[in-house]
């Protein structure tokens, strides 16, 4: 059985992932910074319905030293990270001239440094056992989709593009790197703070003219972890019904 560690895997996207992989048959570590009752919660469903491993562990991912104490842990009462699955990201909105430094240094250590910094824990022992898989969950904000208010997130998922590139040259042929970019998903934190004008706006520019699900990208998660994607290696891929750019 293979573990998987799901970076901000409380809600959304992350959740929906743990959830698929479980059913799957994986072992799920998941990862979270202050969503302490949703974690613990998921950890319930997981254990009582697919009666799989699952460990929950508190870690802020832009802190190497967190990063490092996570790992120690998952290793010591699970089994050392197979799949490594980079989620956690933050996004904090505002004009630019409005923008702090601060918070702009904020998303860049969360969805950059975070990512680099449970590759760089993990990827070694991948290296040495032969096998590894870390899918980097981006954005099509970081290809063509941009929105004013968050040039600092864009900015923040173009470099995990360039990130991921980097790392399937560095890694390979044992550890295959990926990144899967969702468009328009449905989830609370994505539809949160915008108004209905703007929403309806957005998806018409969804060819399908829906919004994306989280199950459905986690689906695209499975199948790249999976024996059938084997050959799949130093790809962005897009799940994003189709969304036109912005540009």
């Amino acid at each position: 059985m293979k573990t998987v560690l799901i970076t901000g895997a409380a809600k959304g996207i992350g959740r929906a992932t743990a959830l698929e992989l479980a059913k799957a048959g994986y072992a799920i570590v998941i990862n979270y910074l202050t969503s302490a009752k949703e974690a613990e919660e998921l950890r319930k469903t997981i254990a009582e319905t697919y009666s799989v491993p699952c460990l929950t562990v508190q870690a802020d991912v832009s802190k190497e030293e967190e990063v490092e104490r996570m790992i120690a842990e998952i290793e010591e009462k699970l089994s050392p990270v197979d799949i490594l699955i980079n989620n956690a990201a933050i996004d904090l909105p505002n004009l630019f001239r409005e923008k702090t430094a601060e918070e702009f240094r904020r998303v860049l250590d969360v969805n950059v440094v975070g990512a680099y910094n449970c590759a760089r824990s993990v990827c070694r022992g991948m290296k040495e056992r032969g096998y590894g898989r870390i899918i980097n969950i981006s954005s099509t904000n970081g290809i063509n989709t941009y929105f004013p208010m968050c040039f600092d997130y864009d900015a923040s998922k173009a470099a995990l593009n360039s990130l991921t590139h980097d790392l399937a040259m560095q890694l390979s042929p044992e550890v295959h790197v990926n990144a899967v970019a969702p468009g328009f998903i449905g989830t609370e934190s994505e539809l949160e703070g915008y108004d209905e004008e703007f929403l309806k706006e957005e998806q018409e520019k969804i060819l399908v003219k829906r919004y994306g699900r989280p199950e459905e990208v986690a689906y695209l998660i499975r199948f790249l972890i999976s024996p059938e994607a084997d050959y799949i290696n130093n790809a962005v891929i897009r799940i994003d019904g189709g969304q036109k750019g912005s540009v």
